[in-house]
């Protein structure tokens, strides 16, 4: 049985984890400046301490309603190197909380309804308010959907060009 780390976040009502090794830093929500003819999924770019960060809006990367109060957004850095070497910012409703989960606690996901479902398994936590119960957290593999978000820009700058 093997245990892993996981940042437990919320976008549009609905709780999500990544793993926590992904996770370089998680900021409170800053100006972000608007990047022209971007794709809408990203927000803009940041300067976070003196370096460049691009800002993913994942309610639009995931095709999510926007939604959350605005005074509890943050921005979870991601770890660069897990991301393709690039400086990149999730924009997220809430971070709730820092887990640790084991095999038993996650149910695999049956990937067949959809080719371009990243999801590592259905997390099952126990409900605040009734333990006989338990919530479900969706655990994201953020590198895939990154991967093939910047793939298929590749794709499409590429057809541009011809």
């Amino acid at each position: 049985m093997t245990a892993v780390d996981v940042v437990q976040f919320e976008i549009a009502g609905t709780r999500y984890a990544l793993d926590i090794q992904l996770a370089q830093e998680i900021v409170e929500m800053m100006p972000i400046t608007p990047v022209p003819k971007a794709p809408p999924h990203i927000a803009g770019i940041i300067n976070l301490r003196g370096e460049i960060t691009n800002i993913l809006n994942l309610n639009r990367l995931m095709e999510l309603p926007e939604g959350g109060d605005s005074e509890s957004k943050k921005i979870i850095v991601l770890v660069a190197d897990a991301v393709g070497g690039s400086k990149i910012g999730m924009i997220v409703d809430d971070v709730k909380s820092v887990l640790q989960i084991s095999d038993e606690d996650v149910d695999k996901m049956d990937t067949s309804f959809s080719k371009e479902a990243y999801i590592k398994g259905i997390i099952k936590i126990s409900n605040e308010q009734d333990s006989d119960k338990k919530d479900l957290v969706i655990w994201i593999d953020i590198g895939g959907i990154l991967k093939n978000t910047l793939s298929e820009e590749g794709v499409k700058t590429e057809q541009h060009l011809q």
